[in-house]
């Protein structure tokens, strides 16, 4: 029932197909191994094999020069999975009571590129989780962070744009979007997610703290 009201809320989008479905994470990387999909829709919590493990072995799996971008289905904000889907690679999260246009946008937001982290619960799972890490292998990537490019990650932490990073800082956006693919390869991340966590597991960005408290 959840999969047909999901795909019904998706075909109704002209720019948007469902290629296929599957009931639980094995499925799921069998017919995404063939059907190559842009974005996957991963439920948390699924029988046999559960959506963090099938999120890992797909993203390892997709190699891609557009790999399978994949978001999180959870009923719970504050859920642990969703944290470690989140640093094995997922583009981000949404839950399943939310609006149908929240999910429409996310699956264009992911399918574009862009990480989901906007939504003040995603900053809070990260919070809520990244205290209880070794911070440090994080705390040396980011120190290795020229003073430019740091200021420009707490930016992206604290769920700014490139076009708003580049008004704050004063810089052209062309600009910021070379210091963020600069700090992407510096640390490793796949994306602005896995950076925005190495920001909280180093402490370059406090737990609770948000643009206003951090002085920006």
């Amino acid at each position: 029932m959840v999969r047909q009201g999901l795909r019904m809320i998706i075909e109704a989008e002209p720019d948007l197909e469902v290629v296929g479905e599957a009931g639980d994470g094995g499925e799921a990387l069998r017919r995404a191994a063939v059907l190559r999909p842009d974005v996957v829709l991963m439920d948390v919590q699924m029988p046999g094999m559960d959506g963090l493990t099938a999120t890992r072995r797909l993203l390892d799996d997709s190699r891609e020069p557009t790999p399978t971008r994949i978001i999180m289905l959870t009923t719970f904000d504050l859920d642990e999975y969703v944290f470690e889907a989140l640093r094995a690679g997922a583009s981000g999260f949404i839950l399943k009571n939310a609006p149908a246009g929240d999910l429409v946008a996310a699956i264009r937001t992911v399918a574009a590129g862009d990480a989901l982290l906007a939504p003040a619960v995603t900053r809070r799972v990260i919070t809520a989780f990244a205290a209880r890490r070794a911070l440090a292998e994080p705390k040396r990537r980011v120190n290795a962070l020229s003073p430019r490019e740091q200021e420009v990650l707490r930016l992206v932490a604290f769920g700014l744009t490139n076009g708003e990073i580049a008004e704050r800082l004063v810089l052209g956006e062309a600009t910021v979007k070379t210091h963020v693919g600069s700090i992407l390869a510096k640390l490793g991340a796949r994306d602005r997610v896995a950076a925005v966590i190495a920001a909280y597991e180093s402490g370059l960005v406090g737990i609770g703290e948000t643009d206003e408290t951090g002085g920006g």
